[in-house]
């Protein structure tokens, strides 16, 4: 159920001076954030998962956001972008314990290590001290926004929790799950980037779409790379969605009969064998080329949605991350991606 997060490349990350000066102080004030509490135990665990990395791609998404509008990085900016960051690693505490899996990015989970009632805790004081901080150093309604979000991300999980092991779920209630639990936390990001480069209504909501837009076609592509990539290639099991009985928008749109009445029947209990089978089929139709169009064309959305600002060298880098993102993934199935060039 957790979203795909250890495989974020390293070269679908530009940057530039401004951006390599900023991330260490994000990092810093991750890490002040996640090991504040009272409780050494609770900063133990907190500090350790969120110690344990991942790219940084919403962070990136604030700096240069903010870079772009008003071309500075602020104080209020790094600690938005380590709030998001914060809010992030709070909510795979809670995958990861409704997984019940065991390790994230090479380190063992909470719920693994210290059980299902701590793993709850944990991730709520990561996800009440993002809203604290953003409370306290920004504004009311920065901290309005992250609280939002989080809205979200639940009413995202919900939605895919009722329809686990539905092969009757339609798409578009798999894409309105993932808007929610993906698509929120990228759209937050950028709207906290516009705020606090003190950007007027029409630039904030154009940056809001951007990181909508990003964050859904960001999914998409993720869970396609469970169904089509390998596990050479990611360096985990892929097939895990399937396993799950989380349907996904490239999988629904790809089924056949045979490949429902196979998942109705067999889905808890679908052998590693049978599972095997079917993603070898899927991989033997157009799932990939028409989950890549779609993204294509989400990618692009993305771009036109950009507010109209002065040309920079931050603002170029937000026009590049959704086809670079793109063109990672397709690296990760043997594809290469055709895509417009107003794209990048």
């Amino acid at each position: 159920m957790s979203t795909v997060q250890s495989n974020e490349p390293q070269s679908t990350m530009p940057t530039m001076p401004a951006l390599a000066l900023a991330l260490p102080r994000v990092e810093d004030e991750i890490r002040a954030l996640a090991t504040s509490s009272s409780l050494p135990i609770v900063n133990t665990f907190s500090g350790r998962i969120t110690a344990a990395g991942g790219k940084r791609l919403r962070s990136v998404l604030v700096l240069a956001g903010s870079l772009a509008v008003s071309g500075e990085v602020t104080d209020k900016a790094v600690t938005a972008a380590a709030c998001v960051e914060l809010l992030h690693a709070g909510s795979l505490v809670h995958d990861d314990l409704m997984d019940n899996a065991e390790e994230r990015r090479g380190v063992r989970t909470v719920n693994a290590d210290w059980g299902t009632g701590p793993a709850v805790l944990v991730g709520d004081f990561m996800l009440a001290r993002a809203s604290q901080a953003a409370l306290d150093r920004i504004s009311p309604f920065a901290a309005s926004r992250l609280a939002q979000a989080v809205t979200d991300l639940v009413e995202g999980q919900v939605l895919e929790v009722v329809d686990l092991y539905d092969v009757d779920r339609s798409p578009e209630n798999a894409l309105r799950s993932i808007e929610l639990k993906t698509g929120a936390l990228f759209e937050v990001g950028c709207v906290l980037a516009a705020h606090c480069a003190d950007a007027d209504e029409a630039t904030t909501a154009a940056m809001a779409r951007f990181g909508a837009l990003f964050g859904l076609m960001f999914q998409v592509l993720d869970d396609l790379l469970d169904l089509a990539s390998t596990s050479q290639r990611l360096g985990k099991p892929v097939g895990n969605d399937i396993r799950q009985g989380v349907y996904t928008f490239p999988l629904l749109r790809a089924l056949t009969d045979d490949q429902r009445a196979l998942l109705r029947r067999r889905g808890r209990e679908l052998t590693d064998a049978e599972l095997a089978g079917l993603l070898a089929e899927l991989r033997r139709t157009s799932l990939v080329a028409d989950t890549v169009e779609h993204c294509t064309a989400l990618a692009a959305q993305a771009v036109r949605a950009l507010p109209d600002l002065p040309g920079s060298e931050a603002l170029g880098i937000l026009r590049e991350l959704p086809g670079a993102y793109l063109d990672w993934a397709c690296s990760q199935m043997g594809q290469s991606a055709d895509r417009p060039a107003q794209i990048a």
